[in-house]
């Protein structure tokens, strides 16, 4: 199947997203123990630009859930394929997501962290995205909203392709 790649977001404006975030991160948690999550394999070239730009030395783990593969949905959550390693009890967290969509990932990750004793949870989002949401859950550090079609680039793939774009498309079958 073939696509025509549409141009959503910038390599720009996701730099310039991105610094905004890492400093607003680094006022709320000023001086506190932080744990950042990366959760791969999407968020992995957010997460790298942001913690350029979270001072305060937070902590850094990463964990993978069961991925989309060649669909554009999520079946059933849960599957961790890898998880954390660090210690986040009594610490503050923040689970750094590509794209919180349904909201079932997110929440699920939120209650497997809470009950490893995390003093907080946070999410921060490259892409705040409503259109298929079915569990309310709240971004806290949202990068940019968006309400409906699927994007590919900066992490976000399809069929594991696409990930390398500095940029952001919505990708549309032809």
């Amino acid at each position: 199947m073939s696509h025509t790649m549409i141009p959503v977001i910038t390599a720009d404006a996701i730099q310039k997203r991105v610094a905004e975030l890492g400093a607003e991160i680094s006022a709320h948690y000023q001086g506190q123990p932080l744990v950042c999550v990366c959760v791969l394999k999407g968020a992995f070239l957010f997460f790298a630009d942001l913690m350029r730009h979270i001072t305060g030395g937070p902590e850094i783990d990463f964990l993978r859930l069961a991925s989309y593969g060649a669909s554009t949905s999520r079946g059933c959550e849960g599957l961790f394929t890898k998880d954390i390693e660090v210690d986040v009890a009594g610490k503050h967290v923040l689970l750094v997501e590509d794209i919180v969509d349904t909201g079932r990932s997110a929440e699920h990750l939120l209650r497997v962290l809470e009950k490893r004793g995390a003093a907080s949870l946070k999410i921060c989002a490259f892409v705040d995205k409503h259109e298929r949401r079915e569990i309310e859950v709240t971004v806290d550090f949202a990068g940019f909203p968006i309400q409906k079609g699927f994007i590919v680039g900066y992490g976000m793939d399809y069929a594991e392709k696409y990930r390398e774009l500095d940029a952001v498309y919505e990708l549309v079958p032809k």
